[in-house]
């Protein structure tokens, strides 16, 4: 297999793409939800049902960003010139939502049972599965959240957050059983199911938010802006400045528009070169990328130019 530039590329593991790990994600939230529904069962424990309930919004977030992961893979086609990038924004900002609605949920169950009272049973039980879920989570949330800073995937650092929020409130429920088997206290159980509440909804907040930014073609971060500035002053001997810089974000795909300022004495041919060149310079440092550079005369500032140009006092026509 070979690259656009005909360098040979690796064969990926189905650990290292954004679609493997969101495969292996599914398989390990539906593997979780069977363990902690059958735990809650037996246990009758809140905290743990709780658990599940935000374990079954898991698989629903991840499956959601699963699909927005093959649509944002997609090429352009007629009626989406630009690409279907803001799949894996729309996927994010689903899962958030999902997340928000696991929170009230756990939050209903929790003061329902602070109001009735309930026993724990079979703690032991209840801390087994407890700990099996924190560690299985952790990895699946850390192989999510890895790949998805690697391929700059929305959708997938959503799904990533989603269960990383799972393994604090799995913390957070080991915590409660723990204590109510050491003190006897069931009282604490739906106690814990609120900390665990309050916590994903943060996290979901969070979540939304990026997701959103994405949705509302919010410019790119500041470094990142920072950074095709530098590269378009490397350039200062051959243009005569630049305006008008714009930039969005549709998925991991970032859209860059600026206008450069070529003297009088420019060829189209050579401003198209220039151009190519910044294209390419630009894109390695900020990948995925695409660039529109609309080319305009100089505005006669010859003060801040550098550029070889006829208008300069000492300068000559090429």
């Amino acid at each position: 297999m070979t690259s656009e530039t005909g360098e040979p590329q690796k064969k990926r593991g189905i650990l290292t793409t954004k679609e493997g790990v969101a495969r292996l994600s599914i398989f390990a939230v539906s593997l979780l939800i069977v363990i902690k529904v059958v735990a809650s069962i037996f246990t009758g424990s809140i905290s743990i049902r709780a658990d599940a309930l935000h374990s079954i919004i898991d698989l629903s977030g991840v499956i959601i960003g699963f699909i927005g992961i093959k649509i944002a893979g997609r090429p352009p086609c007629e009626k989406h010139a630009f690409g279907h990038g803001k799949a894996e924004n729309i996927a994010g900002f689903a899962i958030s939502a999902l997340i928000f609605v696991a929170a009230g949920i756990i939050v209903y169950e929790a003061v329902e049972r602070l109001i009735t009272g309930a026993v724990v049973e079979l703690v032991m039980v209840g801390i087994y599965v407890t700990v099996a879920a924190i560690v299985i989570n952790v990895f699946v949330a850390w192989r999510a959240l890895r790949v998805s800073k690697s391929e700059d995937s929305v959708a997938l650092e959503a799904a990533g957050l989603h269960m990383l929020a799972d393994v604090w409130s799995s913390i957070a429920v080991l915590v409660g059983l723990i204590l109510v088997r050491f003190t006897g206290l069931n009282i604490l159980d739906p106690i814990v199911a609120l900390v665990v509440a309050v916590v994903i909804a943060r996290m979901a907040y969070f979540t939304m938010k990026k997701s959103f930014d994405g949705l509302m073609d919010m410019k790119l971060p500041e470094d990142e802006e920072e950074a095709i500035r530098s590269c378009i002053e490397e350039y200062s001997t051959q243009i005569a400045g630049f305006t008008e810089l714009r930039t969005r974000k549709a998925g991991s795909q970032r859209y860059i528009q600026f206008q450069v300022a070529v003297p009088p004495n420019t060829s189209v041919y050579e401003a198209h070169m220039v151009c190519n060149q910044l294209e390419q310079d630009i894109g390695k440092r900020l990948q995925p990328a695409s660039l529109t550079i609309l080319i305009e005369p100089c505005t006669g500032d010859c003060d801040h130019c550098s550029a070889p140009c006829s208008l300069r006092k000492g300068d000559t026509l090429k």
